[in-house]
């Protein structure tokens, strides 16, 4: 049940009792997901190509949004290891301006490839955290 929410910029509050829709238990990362997801009619191999991993992971993070959907336990999302920290918490804000409507998906997922091509401009396959 949801009793308050404001928004950070100008200070508005509301304050109810509601309870929140399903997609609002997703992750930042999992609603991007969704929306690519969607943009692709639903079509895998389109995703795996978009994101640039395997199928099997494409299939992957599709149970995990199923199972959360569905009201399966959220298990606690994992902390970033050894010097993945800046790379992970990088992701993390293209998701979140992804999430405020300030990027598309698509220039998110350009912004994600530049970085993992570093300064040489070769691509480096992406990690899995």
């Amino acid at each position: 049940m949801i009793t308050e929410v404001a928004c950070g910029a100008c200070g508005t509050q509301v304050r109810s009792r509601y309870r929140p829709c399903a997609f609002c238990a997703l992750t930042a990362e999992q609603l991007v997901f969704a929306q690519l997801f969607v943009e692709k009619r639903g079509n895998l191999r389109e995703m795996e190509k978009s994101l640039g991993v395997s199928y099997p992971t494409v299939r992957g993070k599709l149970e995990e949004i199923a199972e959360r959907l569905a009201g399966a336990p959220v298990p606690s999302e994992p902390e970033p290891r050894g010097g993945a920290g800046a790379e992970a918490e990088a992701r993390r804000e293209v998701l979140r301006l992804i999430a405020e409507g300030r990027l598309s998906p698509k220039q998110g997922l350009a912004r994600l490839r530049a970085r993992a091509a570093g300064p040489t401009g070769e691509e480096t396959p992406p990690t899995e955290d």
